[in-house]
């Protein structure tokens, strides 16, 4: 997988010449001790032993080998008066731990950590929950699986579209919309009245809409109504919106309500899949996409219309525990220019942002869709990258943004991970 490659590329792998781009911090070793030995549990339980050192605690359970810090170990406690179960919020003041605690007693039986400390207090861990917790668990999960595609893997998918009627009315088919929509980064919902007003409907099932300089619906014509590109009839490269955010909207809405011309397909592309493809064959540049930080703007000055929005990032995102790609900001439209880096680096940078395009642009990783009344597209934006051909003719398109915590909140109450 792509995140164990790249954690092995972010432990020490440099730039190609002259200066070299700061590498990210190594972990701390352990903090040497006295020898301590290792302490098996019961003869019952052979898959755990711990071993106590200056600073923390070693814990072996099945084939995960876990370095708990004493502070965290104190932090994290569940009792009932450190953490209230009911609201799901901690109430032990963390400030008030002392930093040099050290527990008075360690005790460990099949299913159960058992820490007690020097006031005496006593904190105690399912075996399971350190494993998903700790670090070393953490960083050998994804927070999001997916399923990275190309538009022959998408197509041999033959990922259904949900029916209106079923998205809106039952959990089944809102499940099943998420379930897709989580795996690909896009979704399809069919047999929507074509409106403004039921598209509105649609979105607000799942998540709250996200008001923003284009208001909180929006109708999308080619009457250069804003000072952008997408309000015109012109053809456009693919790209993720508002990158100009410094959080980027998380879900786009399409809905075309009219059409009375030629041209106009949808371009969709997994920018994840690109940026795998770009990992695998040139890790230094992925490194690179992934460390840069670019200011990307949008300036507008038409009609009443008068904005000035910047948002700085890399153009991948990548979560530091585990890796795991998050988000992509891409917009070769709307990238300002690149000051926030030497020359040197900046050479480099467009070597790196050269191979990611080369793979957006790869004509297998394109999926064309034809936008058509009664057809909804939801698009991750912080994963697929959308584009447009060049069309004919009164075109008229409906949509929003969404907040993504709302999407992702609803799909996890509905049992998916999210």
């Amino acid at each position: 997988m792509w995140c164990q490659r790249l954690a092995w590329l972010l432990r020490g792998q440099r730039g190609s010449t002259g200066r070299r781009w700061p590498r990210l911090p190594r972990e701390p070793g352990p903090v040497p001790a006295a020898p301590a030995r290792c302490h098996p549990t019961a003869p019952a339980s052979p898959r755990c032993a711990w071993q106590l050192h200056q600073d923390h605690l070693e814990l072996r359970y099945g084939s995960t080998l876990m370095r708990l810090d004493f502070v965290w170990l104190r932090d994290h406690c569940r009792s009932a008066s450190c953490y209230n179960a009911k609201t799901n919020q901690r109430s032990l003041d963390t400030a008030s731990v002392d930093l040099a605690i050290r527990p008075q007693a360690v005790r460990v039986d099949e299913t159960t950590l058992f820490l007690t400390w020097p006031d005496g207090h006593v904190t105690r861990y399912g075996l399971e929950w350190l494993v998903r917790n700790s670090y070393e668990g953490q960083k050998q999960q994804v927070m999001h699986p997916r399923i990275l595609w190309n538009a022959e893997i998408y197509r041999q998918a033959q990922v259904p579209s949900v029916d209106c009627r079923s998205f809106l009315e039952t959990d089944e088919g809102l499940k099943e919309f998420l379930q897709n929509f989580l795996l690909y980064g896009i979704a399809f919902v069919e047999n929507v009245t074509p409106t403004k007003e039921d598209t509105e409907i649609l979105a607000e099932r799942i998540s709250i809409i996200r008001e923003t300089i284009y208001g909180r619906m929006w109708y999308f014509t080619s009457d250069f109504s804003r000072g952008d590109t997408a309000y015109t009839k012109l053809a456009l490269d693919r790209h993720t919106d508002t990158t100009y955010f410094q959080e980027p909207c998380g879900i786009q809405v399409f809905h075309c309500l009219k059409h009375e011309g030629t041209g106009g397909r949808t371009l969709l592309v997994d920018g994840f899949h690109a940026a795998e493809q770009v990992l695998r064959r040139a890790p230094e540049h992925f490194e690179l996409l992934a460390k840069v930080p670019l200011k990307h703007e949008y300036v507008e000055g038409v009609g009443g219309c008068h904005n000035h929005m910047i948002g700085v990032g890399p153009v991948l995102n990548v979560y530091p525990w585990n890796n795991e790609l998050y988000l992509i900001r891409y917009n070769n439209y709307d990238r300002a220019v690149i000051n926030t880096v030497p020359h040197d680096v900046v050479r480099r940078w467009y070597h790196a942002h050269r191979a990611l395009t080369a793979e957006l642009r790869r004509p297998d990783n394109e999926l064309w869709v034809k936008l058509k009344p009664g057809k909804a597209l939801f698009v991750d934006n912080w994963r697929v990258l959308h584009g447009r051909e060049a069309f004919t003719g009164y075109r008229q398109l409906c949509g929003c943004y969404l907040t993504r915590d709302d999407v992702l909140n609803t799909a996890r109450l509905l049992g998916l991970q999210a």
